[in-house]
């Protein structure tokens, strides 16, 4: 398949501080890939990256084909890009902002800009500069669709968004990038709403990258396990066995093994009542990253 992004090998720094060592991976077309991680992972780091805003210590990026320092103006009009949330131009109203904004793409769909600003309650005449966050983030989100880009880059789409209108974007957004064959890579601290977006999650701790498969599959294998013991636990060197922790005598952790082998593991510890537990997308990732 195409691929439509393709990191190898991202190193970068932020003086000292180690953001990412040879990082890579690569997003096929057609693919909605979540990017989820803690603040400070370098989730948006890595946008700015792949849009040339910023040059890495060292690797390279692609998009479409084309390396992050090279993209042609071609190539630009088929990324439809936010970032953290916000449209610039406030001395605009709605309907003077899409007239602006609709010169630099040649496939612009105007109806698919006021057709979803009209299912947020949006005026065509009021001013970007009246609006609340929340409400200048739709316009930006209408001005997305409306572009039409065969690539969507989106960081913390969600934010200010109260709870109905994320999930009907998070529904829109669903269906347009299903029935156009598009490719989405996005963030977001609200990983309820990933859950029923993405195919495939990248989960970022500092410095690396922990994991990257389809959803469904981390879904399926990864649970929780708990079970009580006296005894003291030490998982530290076992890299099948994720964050271990103890609250008095019950104990829990986070594994990708089935039942019968975390079994096996515990019976030098006198363990009772294991149980296994299936977890939400929040739950998977906190059971990597930990909860601090």
């Amino acid at each position: 398949m195409e691929k439509i992004i393709e990191c190898e090998n991202i190193t970068h720094y932020y003086g000292k501080r180690l953001i990412y060592e040879n990082l890579s991976f690569e997003v096929q077309k057609g693919k909605v890939l979540g990017l989820l991680g803690k603040n400070g992972t370098g989730k948006t780091t890595i946008i700015n990256i792949l849009n040339g805003y910023l040059k890495p210590r060292s690797g390279v990026c692609r998009l479409f084909g084309e390396e992050m320092e090279q993209i042609t103006p071609q190539t630009k009009a088929r990324i439809g890009l936010l970032l953290e949330g916000h449209v610039q131009h406030t001395y605009f109203n709605v309907q003077q902002i899409e007239r602006f904004y609709s010169r630099f793409f040649p496939k612009w769909k105007r109806e698919a800009y006021y057709e979803l600003l009209k299912k947020l309650q949006v005026l065509p005449t009021q001013k970007l500069s009246t609006m609340s966050c929340g409400q200048r983030s739709q316009v930006a989100l209408g001005l997305l669709f409306a572009q039409d880009p065969d690539l969507l880059i989106l960081d913390d789409f969600s934010m200010g968004l109260d709870p109905g209108y994320r999930r009907l974007f998070v529904e829109y957004l669903k269906e347009y990038a299903s029935s156009e064959n598009k490719t989405v890579f996005l963030t977001s601290h609200i990983i309820q709403d990933m859950e029923i977006l993405i195919d495939d999650c990248m989960i970022m701790d500092y410095g690396r990258l922990l994991l990257h498969k389809p959803v469904r599959e981390i879904m399926d294998r990864f649970k929780r396990f708990r079970f009580t013991t006296p005894k003291r636990l030490d998982f530290s060197s076992d890299k099948e066995i994720w964050n271990c922790e103890r609250l008095g005598n019950n104990w829990e952790l986070y594994s990708f093994l089935p039942f019968r082998e975390i079994e096996q593991r515990l019976v030098p510890y006198q363990v009772t009542g294991l149980r296994e537990e299936n977890l939400s997308l929040e739950d998977v990732f906190i059971g990597l990253t930990g909860k601090y």
